[in-house]
């Protein structure tokens, strides 16, 4: 009598575990890049948000002072009472910009400010990260007037 070896070995084939790695592989391919754009897509969103809240802090000044800051003013005058040009009279005490200073941009760049603008009172924009006029796709400007 012959016995008969019964193999009840559980497992993956080589081939299993190859098919198994190519779809992974797809998927990285596919989802990786999304992810990467991710934090750029998060600065331009800071930036326009950014932009936003220093809007606001410059039409408080106007409505206490009666004027924008000038271009040579800029946004310093938010933060300390303007030296030259038309003087504020009823600058807030503390400044218009929390925490008392001027913000950079998300990529450590001056925010441009130009008052009276060419595209309304004032215009207030990030030249992005390149921090160069013009530019397209990721290097493109955040402008005030373009914004929602």
């Amino acid at each position: 009598m012959k016995k008969s070896i019964c193999r009840d070995v559980r497992g993956f084939t080589l081939i299993e575990l190859m098919v198994v790695m190519v779809i992974l592989g797809i998927l990285a391919g596919l989802i990786v890049p999304r992810i990467m754009d991710r934090p750029e897509e998060a600065r331009r969103t800071k930036a326009a948000i950014q932009i936003q809240s220093i809007e606001q802090a410059l039409k408080l000044y106007k409505l206490d002072n009666g004027q924008y800051p000038t271009t040579e003013q800029g946004l310093q005058a938010l933060v300390e009472p303007p030296s030259v040009g038309r003087l504020a009279k009823k600058w807030r005490k503390g400044g218009y910009l929390e925490k008392g200073k001027v913000p950079k941009d998300p990529w450590g760049n001056d925010f441009v400010y130009i008052s009276p603008g060419l595209h309304g009172d004032f215009d207030l924009m990030s030249y992005g990260p390149d921090g160069e006029p013009g530019g397209e796709g990721k290097d493109a400007d955040i402008n005030n007037w373009e914004l929602d």
